[in-house]
């Protein structure tokens, strides 16, 4: 019995009890190519500045970066032209790539200017869950829009995220009251397990088992296109621990128990190729990862709450 308890206490408790919200210097700043030094990125902490942040992990993705940056900047260039005080900001956060997906990103840069389009660039590779916590606590949007950078996800699609959020917050300022959306791809689920082998899809019901031990309401939760009031966000990316393919889940888990508001909206989506994800390997990290998740949490060893000040760190 203890051979077999010795593993399960070693996995559960040798971890870090808070989230990992360090970064370098170089990881603080950003190319403002109008500028003769780095700039500081502000803090989520701050007020905002601007209307939206999109949020973008990017591991290597020097192919597929620039046809989501067109569809985001034809969509949101349009949208300014029609609200004159629609103001947005991109941020490109690269996971440590060894390609060149920091040369694409600066080169919106150049085009668009940094006060639009910033490029966060990890020293080493952290994961997905790091790279999207650490563009969101350097983002001024009253709203938080975290796009996976391969296009899969129509962009314009946002709208109905926005239009799901208002009906939640009533008369309230979205910016202060807490509310995420999450695009959803929930109702392609029958099309898909018709593609799949039997093999596969006994391990994704398998791994939504997983997924409905911490999270209960939602039957997407790994789609990449999820928008955050300025207020979920302070308390969301600053309190989960999983930096890896699994953070969506202890997120979305973080916030059910919070009492945070999410609203699940069907989008369009289509499989796009160069996926980072290894279908079997990745699902059994996932899956354990999910269920470290549950039983950290169940035994204290991780807190719900933000302990520590973002400026801190």
């Amino acid at each position: 019995m203890y051979a077999f308890n010795f593993p399960l206490q070693y996995l559960l408790f040798t971890v870090s009890r808070e989230p990992n919200l360090s970064r370098s210097q170089n990881e603080r700043t950003f190319i403002d190519p109008s500028a003769k030094e780095r700039q500081d990125f502000p803090s989520l902490e701050d007020s905002p500045t601007v209307s939206l942040s999109v949020i973008v992990p990017a591991y290597k993705e020097e192919d597929r970066l620039p046809v989501m940056m067109d569809e985001a900047l034809e969509y949101l260039d349009k949208r300014c032209k029609e609200d004159l005080g629609f103001q947005y900001e991109i941020i490109i956060v690269d996971d440590g790539s060894s390609d060149k997906t920091t040369e694409v990103g600066l080169s919106y840069v150049r085009k668009h200017g940094a006060n639009k389009i910033r490029v966060l660039t990890f020293d080493k590779n952290r994961g997905k869950g790091g790279a999207v916590r650490m563009g969101m606590l350097s983002a001024r949007g009253q709203k938080l829009l975290m796009v996976d950078a391969d296009a899969a996800s129509k962009f314009s699609d946002l709208d109905k995220l926005e239009k799901a959020m208002q009906q939640e917050e009533g008369d309230e300022a979205t910016d202060d009251k807490m509310i995420i959306a999450v695009g959803s791809r929930a109702h392609m689920e029958q099309d898909s397990t018709v593609q799949r082998s039997l093999f596969r899809t006994i391990l994704m019901h398998g791994f939504h088992l997983l997924v409905v031990m911490c999270v209960s309401g939602i039957r997407d939760t790994q789609c990449g296109f999820k928008l955050f009031t300025r207020s979920a966000a302070q308390h969301l990316f600053p309190a989960y621990h999983v930096e890896r393919w699994a953070f969506d889940v202890e997120l979305l888990h973080i916030a059910e128990q919070l009492k945070i508001p999410i609203k699940e909206v069907a989008i369009t989506w289509h499989e796009v190729g160069g996926s980072k994800i290894i279908p079997v390997f990745s699902w059994f990290q996932m899956g354990r990862d999910i269920l470290f998740i549950r039983l950290r949490y169940l035994f204290g060893i991780w807190s719900y709450r933000v302990t520590r000040k973002l400026k801190e760190n």
